[in-house]
């Protein structure tokens, strides 16, 4: 089966999409069981408990962000070199604050100290809170535009000094999409900490999950009409043919409020991926509160792909926005790799993929069942 390019390119937007979603997914779970770790563990024996929900699992979660980030540098070489230049900073913070949550799950047991293990859930919750936050606040950035132009040799320069760019990220909008981005994955945790756990801990879960639920519906209806009215979007005005060779700069642009709504008007069936957002969200806080964990996490998990379905189809066919030069956008017609590779990673996709996905499956089903504090005291030496 040979794609032609235009295809192809359409068809990396959307496995690029669907990795992103299943790390939001999947990690997004154990990041937010780290969030909540300080809070709804009350005791030593709780937090392990907590710990030990998500210990067989977060570091393959990790997997899905690694595959995407080298999808992203093979399929758009250009948008990955892009966007280290404008997110550099923001990067950085996320891989250090990242490096809490390894050394926390490993080391957090290994001394019988108060003082030391709560060092380290702090340490955790930190090494989950923060990269929510600031893949949030990344996605509230792309809506607005990225500060940067491209020269007539394709180079991309950023407008703005390196150890300052940190900063104008953390504009008001960025920082409502990282408190929805934040309020999603907490809530993604507390239904699997209801779904893994009994006793107290899915107690407040259960109630943890209301709330934050209530905060993303929220938000997420907010931060819907900021875009709407409050935001700029973009639209190509002009552009070579999809299935030409990628060239930035032969398009013409123009900005205008309520441009990133123009998707839901030409191709009207964009309009269930809020739909499945707002309704994941709020079926998830239904089941939960019916004691079906289960089945609410399958409908949190429907409302997080909904949420970032949402800002990947509004900004169709836009993966990095300019601000300062918008002919010089990127987007997935003219940032794409050569048709060669795109085939070649396509294949790669069909036959991996699959294999890892049974892997993945396979493990969950070999270690589940309900964690609890009489197992972590019976078990105490092997258990994090």
């Amino acid at each position: 089966m040979i794609f032609d390019y235009e295809t192809l390119k359409f068809i990396w937007w959307v496995l690029i999409g669907v990795l992103l979603m299943g790390f939001a997914i999947t990690d997004g779970m154990d990041m937010g069981v780290g969030m909540l770790l300080p809070f709804i563990g009350k005791t030593d024996d709780e937090r392990r408990v907590m710990i030990n929900a998500v210990g067989p699992h977060w570091d393959g979660n990790q997997v899905w962000l690694i595959t995407a980030g080298g999808a992203i540098f093979a399929a758009w070489p250009t948008v990955y070199a892009t966007a280290f230049s404008g997110f550099y900073m923001a990067m950085l913070l996320v891989l250090y604050s990242l490096f809490f949550r390894p050394v926390g799950f490993d080391y957090r047991s290994k001394i019988d100290s108060s003082g030391w293990r709560s060092t380290w859930d702090w340490g955790i919750f930190a090494g989950s809170a923060i990269p929510s936050l600031i893949f949030g606040v990344a996605f509230g950035n792309l809506l607005q535009g990225v500060p940067f132009h491209l020269d007539s040799l394709m180079r991309s320069h950023y407008q703005g000094e390196l150890l300052g760019a940190l900063l104008p990220l953390l504009n008001p909008f960025a920082i409502l999409a990282g408190i929805l981005s934040v309020a999603m994955l907490a809530m993604h945790g507390a239904v699997w900490l209801q779904l893994r756990t009994d006793d107290a801990v899915a107690r407040r879960a259960k109630r943890t999950v209301l709330i934050l639920g209530a905060v993303a519906l929220a938000v997420f209806a907010i931060a819907g009409l900021w875009v709407a009215y409050g935001i700029e979007g973009y639209r190509i005005v002009s552009q070579p043919a999809l299935n030409s060779t990628p060239n930035p700069l032969g398009k013409t642009v123009t900005r205008a409020v309520g441009a990133w709504l123009d998707i839901y008007g030409t191709a009207p069936v964009a309009i269930l991926a809020p739909v499945a957002g707002f309704a994941g969200i709020a079926l998830a806080m239904i089941l939960s509160l019916r004691d079906r964990a289960g089945l609410a996490f399958i409908a949190s998990g429907t409302g997080i792909a909904g949420i970032i379905a949402t800002a990947g189809l509004s900004m169709f066919p836009f993966v990095m926005p300019s601000n300062i030069d918008p002919n010089s956008s990127l987007t997935l017609w003219d940032s794409s790799s050569s048709h060669l590779t795109l085939m070649v990673m396509f294949w790669a996709v069909v036959i991996f993929l699959p294999i890892v996905l049974s892997y993945n499956v396979w493990c969950y089903a070999r270690m589940w069942g309900k964690v609890t504090v009489a197992d972590i005291r019976a078990r105490s030496h092997a258990a994090y």
